[in-house]
């Protein structure tokens, strides 16, 4: 198998994986959620729970999508007119990924968890 035949293949395994990645971590965070029902757990924080899953199951398919839109656009046809589509592409997941990681975890990406000292030398003095 020679370049032309491989990137493409690649591009398309990734977009694959992608997909795959979203469909099963739908039905998986929604499997958990029925479970944590029939568990007799709160409505309210099996919901929560579920959003939670269902964020980190789009963040990671979101990931593989991008890699193989980059794989498409700078591996196998690098135009302007397609970076500027990818620069698009990938603003719009990063906005994503950071709304989704409030959403998940309560938190800016850039921001420690809560009882984390990141001062340099912190974790000497404990």
């Amino acid at each position: 198998m020679n370049y032309e035949h491989l990137v493409p293949a690649a591009a398309r395994l990734f977009e694959l994986a992608g997909v795959g990645v979203l469909m099963l971590g739908a039905l998986l965070a929604a499997a958990a959620f029925a479970l944590r029902l029939a568990r007799h757990e709160s409505l309210h924080d099996a919901y929560h729970t579920l959003r939670a899953d269902l964020g980190r199951a789009i963040l990671l398919g979101l990931e593989l999508l991008v890699i193989a839109d980059i794989i498409g656009t700078v591996a196998i046809e690098p135009t302007l007119p397609n970076l500027g589509v990818l620069a698009v592409i990938v603003a719009i997941r990063t906005f994503l990924s950071f709304t989704l990681e409030l959403e998940v975890s309560g938190r800016w990406p850039w921001q420690h968890a809560p009882g984390i000292d990141s001062r340099p030398g912190a974790a000497d003095r404990r």
